[in-house]
């Protein structure tokens, strides 16, 4: 039950970091949230939108691992998608802000480890 919270709390912030980066990176909201001037946010917008859809791909496979029977395979989607986020958490704490680290990578570590002892 645990594990499926976690999961769930994943898929929403990813779901926000989507928002964010595709609708909110210029505007005062997503300005605040990455630290950015607006001469900046102009200048990677369109590359803040990619990152943003990416973001989405990875809420949509953690809610995949959600809804997926039999339980087996809904255990192997969470492994894969959860891998990749705290991957992603990872290389984005150690090249981009050690905060990520804390906001991505954790919370993945907590859920595999929740999953893979169901609890």
């Amino acid at each position: 039950m645990i594990g499926y919270i976690l999961i769930g709390l994943i898929a929403v912030l990813h779901i926000y970091i989507l928002v964010l980066e595709m609708f909110l990176w210029d505007k005062p909201a997503g300005l605040k949230a990455f630290a950015n001037s607006p001469e900046k946010a102009k200048i990677t917008k369109v590359m803040a939108q990619n990152q943003g859809l990416y973001n989405g791909f990875l809420a949509a496979g953690l809610i995949w691992s959600l809804c997926a029977i039999p339980e087996s395979f809904s255990v192997a989607l969470a492994n894969f998608f959860l891998g990749c986020v705290l991957v992603a958490g990872l290389y984005g704490g150690f090249t981009a802000n050690k905060k990520i680290i804390f906001i991505q990578a954790v919370p993945a570590i907590l859920a595999l480890i929740a999953v893979n002892l169901h609890i």
